[in-house]
């Protein structure tokens, strides 16, 4: 089959078949008992609710970012608390595929969901910026398993052709909670504490996990009682190995850019060091990873498949704009307009409600079409251009232009965002589903983390040198320890100051230079959309083809 689709391959118990993906996919229709009416929306409404509250997490955090700099003086710090998330779902994002696979999805569930909450209480106790970013990777390894997990029960519950339809109304739905973070997080912050921006995940998860507990979850394949001997039995294959050599290599190359944006030179010994251990830990894994075959956490049959590869990238592009964009966006209402964090979480609605909007509509729209591939290419491309518009922000750009660049920005990413993984769903059986999901959420999470990093070193890097040319009473030192609150940024020079306006066009120039990044990104994912595959997801007796 073109594409490398035809691994018609093993099962997950090693049995071997000649069927194609779909035949399989048709088989296991047949004996699956899906759910329907109040029994559907009620697994519907557990599994949202807890994607709700991790992408309420993700957005919520923006608008607090420049007070918590600016109270932990901590600006180049800013990239780790996006990137710790990111990093830590990335590190264990392959082996939930696994955990899904063989493990009752229910519990399984449950207990990501439960160290998501417990990340969520570091953070809002964190005393120091260091205890807050190891917060957020207590968090990060609870949330790699949500939307996999969700995504995997919504798979189990309803039929293979209706799936784009409800993963579309998942995925839209819980973009309420992208919704609901800015401007939460701007009114926590400004009339509470940016701390309940992370206690708010508690009492709601409380009800989130009573709910999910009394809901009966159907097994998207069947699986062994769990016990002793199914842990001793399913352990050699969760490639903890695998596990134990990606995520130092991880860590190295991401602590890499943050000491050669920060504390020492780019051709530094310890720089240097950290890039070289990243990449000599990296090429051991990939080597072990193919040593493994398909007990790896990343099984190199499934991701070699050109339509697996290609939805991967091109979905990483789009969350990459999502995540960073979502950053450095409040940095530019507060830190240069001046908004407060609440109204700073207002004006950041324009580019995430026409997100929600397009994403729910996208998801219909390719149930009624069959064809995905030209939403993931749109997507792509209206959201570099999106980027490219919201890369001409300055400090006097009018409300009327910052509303309509967010709407073409939310909008292209909508239209594209889970086209990959309606390819996939079409593209392999059901029983490599929750690795091939894993595997593209993994992506999405490494990418993120690489990424936000990467914007950090951009801001930083540029803010320093921004300010010797626009404002050179100002130390760059002094500017990057402020923080980007609006008061911390205003008083880095006096009252009345002509250098005022200096400063703010040197964090607004900054700000512009992530985005030309997020130009590329997206870019990028345009490329690989046509390896997505020219699929009628309405033919469900035939195989994909990958014109």
């Amino acid at each position: 089959m073109a594409g490398g689709t035809g691994d018609s391959g093993e099962g997950v118990g090693g049995k071997e078949t000649s069927d194609t993906p779909r035949e399989q996919s048709e088989k296991e229709q047949e004996n699956q008992e899906y759910v329907t009416g109040l029994k559907l929306l009620a697994v519907l409404g557990s599994v949202t609710l807890s994607g709700f509250l991790m992408l309420l997490d993700g957005t919520i955090i923006g608008t607090a970012i420049p007070n918590i700099t600016s109270q932990f003086h901590s600006l180049p710090d800013v990239g780790w608390y996006m990137a710790a998330y990111q990093l830590a779902s990335a590190a264990l994002q392959p082996l939930t595929g696994k955990m899904f696979t063989y493990y009752n999805n229910k519990w399984a569930y449950l207990v990501f969901f439960t160290i998501f909450e417990l990340g969520s209480l570091v953070c809002g106790l964190a005393s120091s910026s260091s205890m807050l970013i190891g917060g957020r990777a207590i968090a990060g390894l609870g949330g790699s398993g949500l939307l996999n997990g969700g995504m995997t029960i919504i798979a189990g519950a309803v039929p293979l052709a209706k799936r784009p339809l409800y993963t579309g109304i998942y995925l839209g739905t819980i973009q309420v909670g992208t919704v609901c973070g800015p401007l939460v997080g701007g009114l926590l912050t400004e009339y509470a504490s940016w701390r309940w921006c992370f206690y708010i995940n508690l009492p709601i998860g409380a009800v989130a996990c009573i709910f999910l507990t009394l809901v009966k979850v159907p097994e998207l394949t069947s699986k062994k009682p769990f016990t002793l001997s199914v842990v001793r039995e399913t352990i050699p294959e969760l490639d903890l190995p695998g596990f134990a050599l990606f995520a130092p290599a991880a860590i190295m190359f991401l602590l890499a850019l943050q000491l050669g944006a920060t504390n020492y030179a780019w051709n530094s010994s310890t720089v240097i060091g950290l890039f070289c251990g990243a990449a000599a830990t990296a090429i051991i894994f990939l080597c072990w990873e193919r040593h493994t075959g398909d007990r790896a956490m990343i099984p190199f049959s499934i991701v070699k498949q050109r339509i697996v590869w290609c939805s991967a990238l091109n979905g990483a592009a789009l969350v990459v704009s999502l995540l960073v964009a979502g950053q450095y966006i409040p940095i530019y209402f507060q830190g240069v307009l001046g908004y407060k964090p609440a109204m700073s979480g207002v004006n950041t609605l324009p580019s995430i409600l026409s997100q929600m909007a397009t994403v729910i509509l996208s998801g219909f729209l390719i149930q009624k079409v069959g064809f995905y591939l030209p939403f993931a290419a749109v997507g792509s491309a209206i959201s570099a251009v999106g980027n490219g518009l919201v890369s001409m922000f300055s400090p006097s750009t009018k409300t009327g232009m910052w509303i309509g660049y967010q709407i073409v920005l939310g909008g292209g990413r909508g239209i594209g965002m889970q086209t990959g993984l309606i390819a996939v769903q079409n593209a392999l059986p059901p029983q490599k589903l929750p690795v091939a999901l894993a595997f593209l959420i993994f992506c999405q999470n490494f990418a993120g983390a690489v990424f936000i990093e990467v914007a950090n070193v951009i801001f930083t890097q540029s803010l320093a040198s921004e300010i010797r040319a626009h404002a050179p009473s100002v130390s760059p030192k002094a500017a990057l320890a402020a923080g980007a609150s609006p008061s911390a940024v205003r008083a880095l020079v006096p009252k009345g100051s002509p250098e005022l306006g200096g400063v703010l066009l040197a964090f607004a120039n900054s700000v512009d230079k992530v985005f030309y990044m997020l130009i590329a990104c997206c870019l990028g994912g345009l490329l690989c959309a046509p390896g997505m595959g020219w699929v009628d997801t309405r033919k469900n007796n035939k195989m994909p083809e990958t014109g």
